[in-house]
């Protein structure tokens, strides 16, 4: 259908005619369309909204929408849901990018007197005048048809319509012969063309925005000795492993010179050693800043070999961007006015009492020279995109402007729209979801601190059911350089793969730090969730072929990812009653009934739990007394399952969970 053009209000005895037709609650919005909703490239767009008009006129209705490509506006239908004002339609998302739709709405002149002929016929009233009137309407689009045989077969049926010698039933068959309908409604021009009110967004990002298993590595630690500095040639031999393991992103803390200058020995002591190698997030040193790599990691040929090899190998890089600077950072020289200037002349650094950073400086992004550090920092994105890396880790953004956000990752997605950013805020929840809805592609979450079924559920029901999931796209990190849950300190190695299972079944977005998977949970000291020996301030040697690793459960996890749709999705997730309180139950399907599985994980690492699980078999169009099979993906075993209460026994010792795959 080619652009409607409507006509503007009238005014009639100096009183502004107002439309006759409402449109309300269009769906999906984000805080009345302030912020954009977010799909995945190859997602099917759905659009609902209230429409309706006075009178008994019937309306139509349809979505105006754009791609990031378009110069012209695009349509697409919307179909009337019987008695409710309430209309529907979609559109494909075809490109990535930002998209924008509205919806609009008219009185349907044709369709209106249709409608009024057949009620007349029905009543056997004489119908004379109605087809002269509808002649009318169809002469109007054969005025406006561009193509000849559109308009000849318009003008045809004007003339039978106008035909007052011709058998009226005839002429009744070609009024409402059903392909008389598109030809008019294709050059119809109504009086009353309305739009709502406002344009709405859509941000349309690659697959991996949405479904990707992340891999935490410090480079540093990755050397062919205990104790000797790991660097991109020597990492890059763990990339096979990594791959093998199922991974999708492999996440690199800060690779850039660290400072000397109140630079963190082990454990975060003020006191360090000539060997050891600082925290990574201690950025800038005489070999550069931000856009410069550690001279004990390689050079910066070597760190693009590295990201090649990943993308051979199936994988991406993500880059930790983390906007503070050590103190011998260039820029302090440089721009010194881009920090904080304390009443005696010094830099503050950085403190989230009673923590000190003393081998940090924020940065002051309202200082007198707004302009020319938002664009810097702009740089360093741009400056890595161009260097392989599609995905950053952005370090600690609520410490930063909502504002700078906002404009720097609109900057960045207009040149680069394929380009992933990850919110690692682990903040109030309003900031986490602010934070979204400015611009972040995916977010931390609370996972790890919500260990019991009760507070799980409750929690991914918000992420993935709530109007929550339009926006924020959870990665479900199991553990991080920072956080040591107790569950892990004390949870043995049953704890771990109880984690394992439930970050990857839970959300198609997860991610392990490297340890996990060899069960390294000893805090610094008792009450703390900071590793003994941490990472962050020394190298770590790891053997890992060690006997107790469970490597293994991420090889398979990962692949019944891949192979399972149900996984791959975030906005499919239920849950459902377990008798056992500490044995989660829930259910994770793909769309049509192309994979349903069913997901019990005993939340218990050193008891045996037995429970009844109660399965939805009205949702899965099974009968209350009907056998179904259900295939174990973890282990292959099957069972035969009779309605919807069933019993299930989990040994912490030899399986955590069942990933039970419905056998239709």
């Amino acid at each position: 259908m080619p652009p409607l053009k409507g006509r503007k209000s009238r005014t009639r005895d100096g009183v502004e005619a107002g439309p006759a037709l409402a449109i309300e609650c269009v769906e999906p919005s984000l805080d009345d369309a302030r912020h954009p909703v977010k799909r995945i490239v190859g997602d099917s767009f759905h659009v609902t909204a209230d429409i309706f008009r006075d009178g008994h006129d019937l309306v139509a209705a349809r979505i105006r929408f754009r791609s990031p490509s378009d110069r012209e506006w695009r349509y697409a239908p919307l179909a009337y849901e019987y008695d409710s004002d309430r209309w529907d339609g979609g559109f494909p998302l075809d490109e990535i990018g930002s998209w924008v739709y509205t919806v609009e709405a008219w009185t349907d002149v044709f369709a209106t007197w249709r409608s009024g002929l057949q009620k007349k016929i029905d009543a056997g009233q004489d119908v004379s005048l109605e087809l002269l009137e509808g002649a009318e309407i169809v002469d109007a689009a054969a005025n406006r048809a561009r193509f000849g045989d559109i308009r000849n077969a318009l003008k045809q049926a004007v003339a039978t319509l106008r035909e007052a010698d011709l058998d009226q039933r005839d002429r009744v068959t070609v009024a409402l012969a059903p392909q008389l309908i598109p030809l008019v409604e294709s050059y119809h021009l109504p009086a009353d063309l309305t739009a709502y009110d406002r344009e709405l967004e859509i941000a349309v990002d690659r697959e991996r925005a949405r479904f990707a298993a992340w891999y935490e590595l410090f480079p540093r630690s990755q050397g062919d000795v205990p104790g000797r500095h790991g660097t991109f040639a020597t990492a890059e031999r763990e990339l096979e492993r990594i791959a093998r393991l199922g991974f999708d992103v492999v996440y690199l803390p800060p690779v850039h010179p660290i400072g000397e200058t109140n630079r963190k020995g082990r454990n975060n002591s003020l006191e360090a050693s000539a060997s050891d190698p600082g925290s990574p997030w201690a950025i800038g040193g005489k070999e550069g800043g931000h856009t410069a790599v550690d001279p004990r990691l390689g050079t910066l040929a070597d760190f693009d070999h590295f990201v090649t090899r990943a993308h051979e190998l199936g994988m991406e890089i993500a880059l930790d961007y983390a906007l503070q600077c050590s103190p011998d950072h260039p820029w302090l020289k440089e721009h010194p006015d881009w920090f904080f200037i304390r009443a005696d002349g010094s830099i503050r650094y950085a403190e989230n009492p009673p923590k000190k950073y003393q081998d940090i400086y924020p940065l002051d992004f309202w200082c007198a020279d707004r302009a020319g550090l938002w664009n810097a920092c702009k740089d360093i994105f741009l400056f890595w995109i161009s260097h392989g890396v599609r995905t950053f880790r952005v370090d600690n953004p609520h410490t930063k402007p909502f504002a700078f956000w906002r404009w720097v990752i609109e900057e960045v997605k207009q040149r680069h729209p394929q380009v992933i950013f990850l919110s690692e805020a682990f903040t109030r929840p309003k900031r986490m979801k602010h934070l979204a809805k400015i611009g972040f592609t995916q977010s931390y979450t609370y996972f790890i601190w919500r260990t019991e079924a009760r507070e799980l559920a409750e929690y991914l029901t918000e992420l993935t059911q709530s109007p929550v999931r339009e926006y924020l796209r959870g990665n479900l990190f199991a553990n991080t350089p920072d956080i040591l849950h107790e569950f892990l300190q004390h949870g043995g190695r049953a704890g771990f793969r109880i984690r394992a299972l439930l970050a990857a079944t839970l959300s198609p977005l997860y991610g392990i730090y490297s340890g996990f998977e060899l069960l390294e949970g000893i805090p610094l000291r008792s009450g703390s969730e900071e590793y003994i020996d941490s990472e962050k301030y020394e190298l770590k040697h790891r053997d890992w072929g060690r006997p107790d690793s469970i490597a293994a459960d991420f090889e398979l996890l990962n692949r019944i990812r891949r192979e399972n749709r149900a996984l791959q999705l975030h906005d499919n997730l239920t849950f459902h009653p377990s008798d056992n309180d500490r044995v989660l139950f829930y259910r994770k399907s793909a769309p049509n009934g192309q994979n349903d599985l069913l997901i019990a994980v005993n939340l218990d690492p050193h008891s045996v739990r037995e429970t009844t699980v109660h399965v939805p078999i009205a949702d899965l169009d099974i009968h209350a007394e009907e056998s179904y099979g259900v295939e174990d993906l973890l282990t292959g075993a099957r069972y035969l399952w009779r309605g919807s209460r069933n019993y299930v026994r989990l040994d912490p010792r030899e399986q955590v969970g069942h990933i039970l795959r419905l056998i239709r």
